[in-house]
């Protein structure tokens, strides 16, 4: 059964909700929250939690669920998301596997239509994941 998932209010609100959706691996009520949450304000709501299962969900979400409807919104999930705290040392952390599911999701993206990103800037940004 899905999840269901409201506005976090807080960091430890949106800690929970990050956390229940990723027990039940639940990526449907994951793009609910992702659709519910400014992209500006990741970095804060993540503060230092930031895991590599957590950073798989969010991708696998915006992949299956939220790239066909808003390209725009999920590239701004992936740029806020490289500005939090463990981004890197999570990055360095993936598994070839986990890689190219990131990179799937930038595919997604480069064949999306958006006013909110360029090619160059998606070119950036893919640097930025080190793909």
């Amino acid at each position: 059964e899905k999840l269901c998932v409201s506005k976090p209010s807080n960091a430890y609100d949106f800690g929970q909700i990050v956390n229940a959706v990723n027990a039940n691996k639940d990526k449907a009520a994951c793009a609910d929250l992702l659709t519910i949450t400014d992209p500006k304000t990741l970095p804060v709501l993540l503060s230092n939690k930031l895991e590599g299962e957590i950073l798989l969900i969010f991708i696998q979400s915006l992949e299956h669920y939220i790239v066909g409807k808003d390209p725009g919104l999920a590239y701004q999930h992936l740029f806020y998301l490289s500005k939090a705290e463990r981004f890197k040392v999570v990055l360095a952390l993936l598994s070839k596997n986990e890689k190219e599911e990131v990179q799937q999701l930038f595919d997604l993206l480069a064949e999306s239509q958006s006013d909110q990103y360029s090619l160059e800037d998606l070119g950036s940004l893919k640097k930025v994941y080190e793909l």
